[in-house]
């Protein structure tokens, strides 16, 4: 997959320049993204590629140095099976989230 990074976006685009995989985590407060939206085009989904988008999510959040929180039901379905990539949850903000959103 070719990876575009945009501020707070990470995205794929297919040859027509159609976004076939997206992931948008805007700041929630200083220094805190909130991963609150995932795409992956239907004729993409059962392959693993939102879990490979997932991880590029967290390695470039962790990379920058910010904290996170999950909102999107994907993300944080993929937070709970990935306990090791939870360093960069930001506990105490995911806390006062909704119960849905509990990690």
């Amino acid at each position: 997959m070719n990876y575009i990074h945009e501020n707070h976006r990470i995205y794929v685009n297919d040859e027509q320049g159609k976004i076939i995989v997206d992931a948008t985590f805007p700041f929630i407060k200083p220094g805190v993204v909130v991963v609150d939206h995932t795409y992956v085009d239907p004729s993409l989904r059962g392959q693993g590629i939102a879990s490979q988008l997932m991880h590029e999510v967290y390695q470039h959040i962790k990379k920058l140095g910010y904290k996170a929180v999950a909102t999107c039901p994907y993300a944080v379905v993929w937070f709970k099976k990935h306990k090791e990539c939870n360093d960069i949850i930001d506990e105490t903000v995911q806390a006062t989230l909704a119960p849905e959103c509990q990690i």
